[in-house]
């Protein structure tokens, strides 16, 4: 609960910078809190306020699918703690993010997973939807997010949970080399591909006895 409320934190913050520059890029105040509701994407909102702010709103619609796509897999993983009912699968793949499953990821049984999952989700939605209504309200009060720092928040806490799991040798070769996939292309390829590249570093993953691979 002490890290899940460290990240609620960190998403409040920055929901309120996207709130203050959605309403500052020309977007109306009903536009931005009903993006954070029905979206909940902070990367994908971003992106796609940049993109509208331009004049290419369609250009917003393929990037936020592509730059999401990454949850497919994300779905994949998580799927034992959300449930089975449809009622739980409809809610719980709207508050899927990448904290939802890296903390979800670092437990170690079926119980404490769902926990993690729900508790993580619910705060973080929550966090997100009311910093973005008072940078709304702020304007540009905020101010620049990246001399604050904040555009950090989510790698750094991230980073943080998956240190753990990175003593055993073979996580942390397929680690590294997803990562140094992503780090090259991202200079070349547009955002998001290079998130879904850095998968074939599951290309050095190993059969185990006993285990299968995934």
């Amino acid at each position: 609960m002490r890290d899940v409320g460290a990240i609620g934190l960190a998403v409040f913050a920055v929901g309120m910078s996207f709130g203050a520059i959605g309403v500052a890029s020309g977007l109306p105040a009903w536009a931005v809190i009903t993006m954070s509701l029905v979206v909940f994407a902070g990367g994908a909102q971003f992106m796609a306020v940049g993109l509208v702010a331009a004049g290419n709103p369609f250009a917003a619609v393929f990037a936020g699918l592509l730059l999401n796509a990454r949850h497919l897999p994300f779905g994949l993983a998580v799927a034992d703690a959300v449930g089975t009912s449809w009622r739980r699968r409809l809610v719980g793949s709207h508050i899927l993010v990448d904290e939802t499953v890296a903390f979800t990821m670092a437990q170690p049984d079926p119980a404490s997973r769902r926990r993690a999952y729900w508790l993580t989700g619910a705060t973080l939605f929550v966090s997100w939807n009311i910093g973005g209504v008072l940078g709304v309200l702020l304007g540009e009060a905020v101010g620049d997010t990246d001399a604050l720092g904040l555009d950090a928040a989510f790698p750094a806490g991230l980073i943080a949970l998956l240190l753990p799991s990175l003593r055993d040798r073979q996580t942390r070769d397929v680690a590294l080399a997803g990562a140094l996939v992503a780090v090259v292309t991202t200079p070349l390829l547009p955002a998001g591909l290079p998130v879904l590249l850095a998968l074939s570093g599951l290309l050095l993953m190993r059969r185990r006895p006993g285990r299968l691979a995934c």
